[in-house]
């Protein structure tokens, strides 16, 4: 009953949000690859959001708010993409601001995963989480800052790199990595190291986007956009499986 509520539930809101969406009179070209990119992104969030909404209640307790909190991203970030490509179908251009709402949702809830998962089967410090959570922001908003022209690019760029090298620093070397490797729980020492080379190469592709389409200015818009969709959808659906593989791994040997 539960998962039928649920499918319910996302169908009603998948219907009223791409209603909404479509309200203009603006068509999707089939040789518009990047609204393409966009829309193949809006349908895998979507997808995801569901997968991990129903899957929420199949594991222990204590790892339902990391499942849930993947769920969240997904669908946080479908909202986002459907918005994203009616804009680029209609003007063909995507402003930063939009693409940085997402992030500046989506990105700090991806870094306080590690501090969940880790919360899930030990006691943690709640200042790791304000660490991580701060770290974040610093990185976004640098980083939009510079784009949108605010600040200097390269100031700008910058502080979205100290940002970033802070995280790095603090799920490697710092409170975060010690408390993974120290653990003695296989499940999420897996899912820790997965997450963290998640964020150290896959999310290398922002701060390459930005120092080639914002400093360098060698890369045109059109092949940013697809390039940002792609690692989007692989950055944020790999880092929820990688969780809910996790989950469901501890929640079988709790069974035992």
């Amino acid at each position: 009953m539960k998962k039928l509520s649920m499918i319910a539930i996302a169908t009603l809101a998948f219907l009223g949000i791409t209603s909404s969406a479509n309200a203009a009179t603006a068509y999707l070209a089939t040789n518009d690859f990047v609204g393409i990119t966009f829309w193949l992104v809006s349908m895998g969030m979507l997808a995801g959001a569901v997968f991990f909404f129903l899957e929420r209640n199949t594991v222990a307790a204590s790892w339902r708010t990391s499942v849930t909190v993947a769920g969240l991203i997904q669908f946080i970030a479908f909202v986002h993409y459907i918005y994203m490509r009616n804009i680029w179908v209609e003007t063909g251009d995507t402003p930063t601001v939009y693409r940085y709402i997402d992030w500046l949702i989506t990105v700090p809830l991806q870094i306080v995963e590690f501090y969940l998962i880790l919360a899930a089967v030990r006691k943690v410090p709640t200042s790791m989480f304000w660490r991580l959570l701060i770290a974040s922001l610093v990185m976004l908003v640098g980083g939009y800052l510079g784009e949108a022209g605010y600040i200097q690019e390269f100031v700008g760029f910058i502080i979205g790199m100290a940002g970033w090298i802070y995280i790095l620093f603090e799920i490697f070397s710092g409170e975060a990595g010690r408390a993974a490797s120290k653990g003695g729980n296989k499940a999420v020492a897996t899912a820790f190291g997965a997450m963290r080379m998640i964020v150290t190469i896959g999310w290398a592709i922002y701060p390459l986007g930005y120092v080639f389409g914002y400093l360098a200015g060698g890369i045109d818009t059109n092949t940013l956009n697809i390039i940002y969709n792609l690692a989007d959808f692989v950055n944020k659906l790999a880092f929820g499986l990688v969780i809910w593989a996790a989950a469901m791994q501890n929640t079988s040997l709790s069974k035992r």
